[in-house]
Parts: C-alpha cells; structure tokens; sequence
C-alpha cells in the first residue's frame, strides 16, 4: 500500500492535535547511523513526552498513511533507525519519555519509560541495591525502548538473557494508535498471546514501546574477572567448561577476544592503556559474581591452574582490584570503536552453535584469504555462540578499496553460518541492512507468519516501513 509524505497539510493537522512544543526541526543526528551505510531523508520530527501524545502522533499518521520511523538513542547498527528512502516520514523519537516510573526492590522490578538511558536504568537499580544486567558498549546512549525492540543481548547474556529474558510487561502504542496498557509486574500470566514478545524484536514495525516493566535481580556479594591466553578458539570451549565446573551459573560473562583486536586498539587509539606487552593470538575475558561468602577471585585462581595443567591457558591475569577489572573491561568495549574508526569491508553479528564455533572461525578466515589480503577481527560473547565478525582492508588501504568485495564477503560468511545451523544476525536485529538476507536465509513458513502480523497489525504499513520485511 502506497505511503504519503509528511508534508506541511500533515504536519499542520499534528499541531492542531497537539502541543506545539513537541515538534522540532529535524537535526542531523536523526539522519544517520553509526556504520555510515545508510543516510535518512529529511523528515517531521516529534518528540512526545506521554503516551497519549504518542498514540495521537500514530493514531494521526495511520489515517495519513503515513510512514513513522521510532528513534530511541540511534546506536542500533543495521539502519532500523534511518529511512533512506520512500516518502518523507515522521520521526517519532522517545527522548522525552526518559522517566523511572517505580521501583519495587523487594519484587525485584523496575518500571521504565522508553527513553530511559541503558546506563540510566541500571543505575537506578543500583540505588534500589539491585542489579539491571543488560550491559552493551553503547548503554550511555542506548535507550531502553530501543534495546527492547530489537532484542539487545551484549555481554551478560550467558546468565542473564537477553533484553527479551529480561522484561516482564509493555506499554506500547501500536499501529492503529490504540494503547496497549501491559506494563504488568506478574513472573506468571499464561493468559493468551504474548504481545509483549511480539514486539519485543519487532524492530518497531509491528507498534512503538513506551514503557516497560523490567526484572532485577541480587547484586554478587563479590565478583571476579580475568583475562587468560589461550591457544586457540576450541581451548576457550573447553575453558568455558571447565568454568563452568567451578563456578556453575556464576559465570555471567565469557568474552572470546583475537589479537587483531589489540592491535587496532593500538593504531586507532594509541593512548589507551593495554594489558599485555605482548597481546596473545586469543584471549578470553572472563568473569564470575557469587552471591553468597564465597570468594570469586579464589575460584579463578583454581580455574586457571587446571586449566594451565591441561593445557588450555598459557598466561592470564586476575584483577586484583574493581579499577583493574574496569580496564579490562574497558579494553573489551572500546574494540567496536577501533573497529568504527578503522572502517570494516563488511560486518557481522552472527551466532552459530557453540560446538561449531572452532569449525565456523577457522573456516571463514581459510575462505576469506582466497578473496584477498584482508585483516580479521574476530570477537564476541562467545559464551553465547555470538561472534562479531569483521573484515577489514589492510593498512594503508580503506573499505572504499573494498567495496566490490563487500557482497561477496558478506555473502560467503552468511552461508557458512547458514550451513552451520547458526543466525545471520545473532543480536543486531535486521534493520534494513539484513532484509535480503532474511529472505535469503530465513524459514519460508516462519516468513509467511512474520508476513500476515504485519498485515493483520499495521494494515496501511505505516510502522518503520522497509524495516525487517521488505
């Protein structure tokens, strides 16, 4: 169905229903996305500071037909939050909805509206003397709303879950401007369709999250961090479960690093202190956080002498103290930013099954070499089965350089992982960026009910459209 612009007759119909003072004149962040791949249009931006002007907004455009793009901080990485293309939308951007409506420390709950901060969140759960797991490079300026609704997982999804696990009700505005007043506290409510994880991962096509109830859980009494060398991908599998033994579910972050990581840390950001003199060809970030007298820092120094008798450690380190177990975290964290600064020939945010890991690593590098001579950083949570997978030209040379190779490399890692049983986007989402490739890869009946939601909730297509589905 054809889509109108947001033209001066729309926008005049939008300030006679509301507030003039949520209208703004659309700035460049709201027209751009991170990677650079995509640039939006210029477009009406609102800013709405209550649900009921998010439902008027909708309920607005739906008549119009016309396209809404939902912004929460911009950080997403597959162009879900920018609309390149098609009639000039309205840009609905959840800034304003930046309140803690409750706090219930002994439910171990928190209710948030959309716009809260990541970072926001978790320390106000941290105030409560509760703990808000979802942790993401970019959780300064993430906002809630957006990491709900494209399933954000990051570094504490081995114990934790993602975004998903993490949240028990919605408030949400959906296609026809109707509110749907979900943001219930109950752990059990088998009554029906979940429409909470309907839109959870919908990349806002399917409706506009305004709140959300969030679970939380006990801080660790104590936790523990290390950073270990290790031989190869396989050895940091066997590590994991040798971790695993020791602590069991305590082990809340298993992070898989590769040297090409450091050393791009130190080309791009040469003042950045780094942990080894002499970087490992893998390493692994672990940490463990006990609840009980236990002492973290005691098992990890278990863990690392079995693991160094059996072969799998070679050197390692314990943090000693809370500022270094921060630099080895920051280290983690600032490798997405090495990446950026550099500029990747192709990106990817892949998950396959842990078994697999080793095989998928090893292959993907052997075929990559036969395109070209190309540098790989290969990183993630691997505890999880999520790799990001990035190509990038060598030095000297940029992704302009490359860019015929981009389709080709994409293309080649996206089959393996296809062939592997794995995801093509493992935490990203799809976005516009993935669109071709969730047809190409994606199961024909599960697309066909993907397809007819759609249909049967936004029947003009007015929600993010040319996001997710085509």
């Amino acid at each position: 169905m054809t889509l109108n612009s947001a033209d001066a007759a729309f926008e005049a119909r939008l300030r006679a229903a509301l507030p003039d003072d949520i209208f703004r004149q659309t700035e460049d962040r709201y027209l751009h996305e991170p990677r650079g791949r995509y640039r939006g249009q210029s477009a009406l931006l609102a800013l709405p500071r209550t649900v009921e002007e998010v439902s008027a907004l909708i309920a607005c455009a739906a008549e119009a037909r016309v396209g809404v793009i939902p912004y929460g901080g911009g950080t997403g990485l597959v162009g879900g939050q920018v609309a390149p293309d098609g009639p000039a939308p309205l840009i609905l951007s959840l800034e304003r909805m930046n309140a803690v409506r409750a706090v219930y420390p002994d439910e171990n709950v928190i209710t948030v509206e959309a716009g809260v901060v990541l970072a926001d969140v978790q320390a106000a759960a941290q105030d409560a003397g509760r703990l808000f797991p979802l942790s993401l490079a970019a959780e300064g300026s993430a906002r809630i709303g957006g990491n709900l609704a494209t399933n954000a997982g990051g570094t504490g999804v081995l114990r934790y879950g993602n975004a998903r696990d993490l949240c028990l009700g919605l408030e949400a505005v959906l296609p026809s401007g109707e509110i749907w007043h979900g943001l219930t506290r109950l752990r059990k409510n088998n009554t029906g369709y979940d429409l909470r994880h309907l839109l959870i991962g919908a990349e806002g096509t399917l409706g506009v999250i305004t709140a959300a109830t969030l679970k939380m859980f006990a801080q660790p009494a104590a936790t523990g961090t290390a950073l270990l060398a290790v031989d190869s991908p396989q050895a940091a599998l066997d590590l994991l479960s040798l971790a695993r033994k020791h602590f069991g579910e305590a082990v809340s972050a298993f992070e898989l690093i590769h040297r090409q990581g450091f050393d791009f840390l130190g080309e791009v950001l040469a003042d950045m202190r780094q942990p080894f003199a002499e970087p490992p060809e893998w390493c692994v970030l672990m940490e463990a956080g006990l609840s009980g007298a236990g002492n973290p820092q005691t098992g990890l120094e278990a863990v690392f002498e079995e693991a160094h008798g059996l072969g799998l450690v070679a050197d390692g380190m314990i943090a000693q103290s809370a500022a270094q177990s921060q630099d080895f975290w920051r280290v983690r964290e600032m490798i997405p930013e090495a990446n950026r600064l550099i500029g990747s020939v192709s990106s990817h945010d892949i998950s396959v099954p842990l078994g697999a890991l080793p095989e998928f690593i090893a292959r993907a590098g052997e075929a990559i070499a036969t395109l070209g001579d190309f540098r790989i950083n290969c990183f993630g949570h691997v505890g999880d089965g999520n790799l990001h997978y990035n190509v990038f030209a060598q030095r000297g040379k940029s992704r302009a350089d490359h860019e015929d190779a981009r389709p080709v490399i994409k293309r080649l890692v996206h089959d393996l992982v296809d062939s592997l049983g794995g995801s093509i986007s493992a935490e990203h989402g799809i976005g516009r960026l993935k669109v071709d490739d969730l047809e190409r890869y994606g199961d024909p009946a599960k697309l066909a009910a993907m397809r007819a939601i759609k249909a049967a909730l936004d029947p003009t297509g007015i929600m993010n459209p040319g996001a997710v589905l085509r």
